[in-house]
């Protein structure tokens, strides 16, 4: 397996791994998440692999045919410069992290996650942050095995 920054060859890919996401939380959140589509179009798929504030990083196999992904990070740079409360930490935000269905429990997470680690740190970045659906209790369940813990917790009343 190879890790490396996304191109337009895994737009398919990367588009089959964001309906797997969306149906993991319209199953969790049926009342938030709609059914059926994905958190980007083909449109924003393309801006996004184009900019490098918001870097995407693909995980391979060493013989995968194009557009064939085992998994993907979606990240962002974040920095609150003058913010009257916030200090200017450079963060990275990993917005979307998915492993493909067929390739869980073969470390893809936990690579894709080293090398983002691995990618903050050569940006200066002070942390890495992300946040889990708390209906996702298989993704929290990683995200702690890796060490990650809490930052902040929303919370919502249904009305």
């Amino acid at each position: 397996m190879h890790i490396r920054r996304a191109s337009m060859e895994d737009l398919p890919g990367i588009v089959s791994l964001l309906e797997q996401v969306l149906e993991v939380h319209h199953h969790g959140r049926p009342d938030l998440f709609k059914a059926n589509t994905r958190k980007y179009t083909d449109e924003q798929l393309v801006a996004i692999i184009g900019d490098d504030t918001r870097p995407v990083f693909v995980a391979k196999a060493n013989n995968a045919a194009p557009g064939q992904i085992l998994g993907y990070a979606f990240c962002i740079h974040q920095q609150h410069v003058d913010d009257n409360v916030l200090t200017d930490v450079r963060t990275l935000y990993i917005d979307d992290l998915c492993v493909d269905e067929q390739a869980r429990g073969m470390h893809v997470g936990t690579r894709l996650y080293e090398y983002v680690l691995d990618y903050a740190r050569t940006k200066g970045c002070y942390n890495v942050t992300l946040n889990v659906w708390s209906c996702n209790e298989p993704a929290q369940a990683f995200y702690e095995h890796l060490g990650l813990k809490p930052q902040k917790i929303g919370m919502e009343t249904i009305l």
